[in-house]
């Protein structure tokens, strides 16, 4: 809308003087003035250079240069002054708030890559609890950044093998890391970077081959997701059981009935046993004592005790069911 303001008002004033060119002299030959000769002049008048080589002789030209070209020229310079300044406003309000908010964040969450996998991992996240804007996205893509911050996430756009671009999304001071990118020697790379600028993270990584999961895990992932893989055991799993498929589809959506979650127990399950908590409705996948994970299937645990995590297979609430 600006540039056509602009181009408006140069075309509005070059007309006036092209009708009125026998009132224009052009360095002292008063023969009219052809369209390129007008357009020069409107240029160099509405931009306040005038350089004075043509210029108004009769009364009427230098009346309409008073009460038609100076406001023309007026808006011009609104239009050219206030999209400069708007720009450099927006810039730095842009820099202030990101500086800003990277110096208040911490321990949040920084997803890499956000096609299917890093939204599907987002919204298990805030599905979870997790809130928006402790989130933060990292994609090449413009778009999908855009997408992201659509979301209610903070978006930086950027590669995520490169250091500067992580910084900016404070990976410093994150808790979890999500890398989803689309290639396995790409994910290798950012782990590595990520790993490294974030010693303390807990890093979960997807990998499309199998054979790359034990290098993603050297490179620093705690946790490897074979994606490839474990889409086509849940499809074997559902030809073979259509129930065990269904239920496995069910935890892998966390819109639905049930949902794997790890908590802390509660005051009134203290002294209770696992099995007590089955009764009650939870089923017991593990309970984590001192940073070790006791699983259902080894674990010699028969009472809870204060610090025990669990993790359960649930019902999901009904606020977020």
């Amino acid at each position: 809308m600006r540039i056509l303001i602009a181009v408006l008002a140069l075309l509005l004033t070059t007309a006036v003087v092209y009708f009125e060119g026998d009132c224009y002299q052009d360095r002292g030959v008063t023969s009219g003035l052809s369209w390129i000769s007008s357009l020069y002049y409107a240029a160099v008048t509405l931009s306040t250079t005038g350089y004075g080589d043509i210029t108004p002789i009769c009364e009427s030209s230098r009346l309409v240069n008073v009460l038609v070209i100076t406001p023309l020229r007026f808006v011009f310079l609104i239009v050219l002054v206030g999209t400069t300044i708007e720009v450099l406003t927006q810039r730095t309000r842009e820099q202030m708030r990101s500086k800003r908010w990277r110096n208040n964040v911490n321990d949040h969450t920084v997803i890499i890559g956000y096609g299917v996998k890093g939204r599907a991992a987002a919204k298990s996240l805030v599905d979870a609890g997790t809130e928006r804007h402790d989130i933060v996205v990292v994609a090449m893509d413009r778009t999908e950044v855009d997408e992201a911050t659509r979301d209610g996430f903070v978006g930086v756009v950027g590669d995520g093998r490169r250091e500067n671009v992580l910084r900016d999304a404070a990976i410093e001071r994150a808790k979890r890391i999500v890398v989803a990118t689309n290639e396995d020697d790409t994910s290798i790379l950012v782990t590595l970077t990520a790993r490294r600028l974030s010693p303390n993270a807990t890093i979960v990584a997807a990998v499309r081959e199998a054979q790359n999961l034990e290098i993603l895990r050297q490179s620093g992932a705690n946790n490897v997701i074979p994606t490839a893989e474990s889409a086509g055991r849940l499809m074997g799993l559902s030809l073979l059981s259509t129930t065990a498929g269904e239920l496995m589809e069910d935890l892998l959506d966390s819109g639905r009935g049930l949902e794997v979650v790890e908590r802390e127990i509660t005051r009134d399950e203290l002294g209770q046993s696992p099995a007590d908590l089955d009764a009650a409705g939870q089923i017991v996948l593990a309970v984590i004592r001192k940073g070790v994970a006791h699983r259902f299937d080894t674990s010699d645990i028969t009472r809870l005790e204060p610090g025990d995590r669990l993790v359960v297979i649930r019902h999901n609430p009904p606020e977020r069911a």
